[in-house]
């Protein structure tokens, strides 16, 4: 790396920034992100950032609003303090599930988190594993989305290969799982799901035959873990010798650690593209495996205006 390409972080995921500069040879810019004691965000960076391209790691995971403000003010720092290029890094894209209208009135608040970012000035987005693709759609700025696919899968081949079978945990994530098990070669089953309202669902049914089988779940999110739990207790009725999860972004909201403790789940396998809470770190059931080599590797690709392709796996 030449001396005209920098990362920033706000307070969102620190960790995982540390992580992606240490695989790039560098350093975090040192900078001020902090709150006055009414709660605005303020930033000050202090070194010179004139002419650079700058990375700027901020997942827009919960408090989502804070750490969407924080994201929205760097990026306007970095613009005002004469930054070249700016890429928003997002290893997790906050307001991704209210990607559509889904009753009379209601917003669209994915796409009006992508006008926000690109009007605060970043000319290109980073991140991985949207929760509906066509969010790319929502940015008038290129957009590079990368998946955590070879990360998981060379766990599970190393941890999870034999007698398994990949679990879609509604319809929509039945393209996933396929993909998963496709690599993989063995089966998949999906779960018919109702969800009469956000947060709230119900196994209804399962489609294929999981019977003697290590059942792999496999989503995007994992929020509150009530989906993936009674998932868990519909695929051993069935005859599942165990369940294991694999989601790649670990929202974790509510009693969901306490649910997975309390659950029939083997192992939840996640990545660190949010930051775990303590709880979350000190439950034994979870796994946690960094995508920091993967976005690092896109981020020096960018920068050297190589072709990122070959990382959309």
């Amino acid at each position: 790396m030449n001396n005209k390409f920098k990362i920033i972080s706000g307070n969102a995921n620190r960790p995982l920034a540390q992580k992606i500069a240490e695989s790039l040879n560098t350093k975090l810019l040192t900078a001020t992100v902090t709150r006055f004691s009414d709660g605005e965000s303020w930033v000050e960076i202090e070194e010179n950032v004139r002419g650079d391209d700058v990375f700027v790691i901020q997942p827009t995971n919960n408090p989502a609003n804070e750490n969407l403000m924080e994201l929205l003010i760097i990026i306007d720092c970095l613009k005002r303090a004469s930054a070249n290029h700016i890429t928003a890094v997002l290893p997790y894209y906050g307001y991704a599930r209210q990607d559509r209208k889904t009753s009379p009135r209601t917003p669209i608040s994915s796409k009006l988190v992508a006008d926000l970012i690109t009007a605060a000035g970043a000319h290109r987005i980073l991140t991985m594993d949207l929760h509906a693709g066509q969010i790319q759609g929502f940015f008038n700025i290129p957009v590079d989305h990368l998946f955590a696919k070879p990360v998981l899968i060379d766990y599970l081949k190393g941890q999870l290969q034999n007698n398994v079978i990949m679990i879609a945990p509604d319809a929509g994530g039945a393209e996933r799982a396929r993909s998963y098990a496709k690599i993989l070669h063995c089966p998949m089953a999906l779960i018919d799901k109702r969800r009469p309202r956000p947060n709230v669902n119900e196994v209804m049914n399962i489609i294929g035959d999981v019977s003697g089988m290590r059942a792999i779940i496999i989503d995007d999110i994992v929020d509150t873990a009530g989906t993936m739990v009674k998932a868990a207790e519909a695929l051993l009725a069935k005859g599942a010798t165990e369940v294991h999860a694999c989601c790649i972004h670990p929202v974790f909201s509510g009693a969901a650690i306490q649910r997975i403790n309390e659950s029939p789940l083997k192992s939840v396998i996640v990545t660190d593209s949010i930051a775990l809470r303590p709880e979350a770190v000190a439950c034994e059931k979870i796994k946690v495996l960094s995508v920091a080599p993967l976005l690092a590797e896109a981020i020096r690709r960018i920068h050297q205006s190589e072709s990122v392709s070959s990382l959309f796996v």
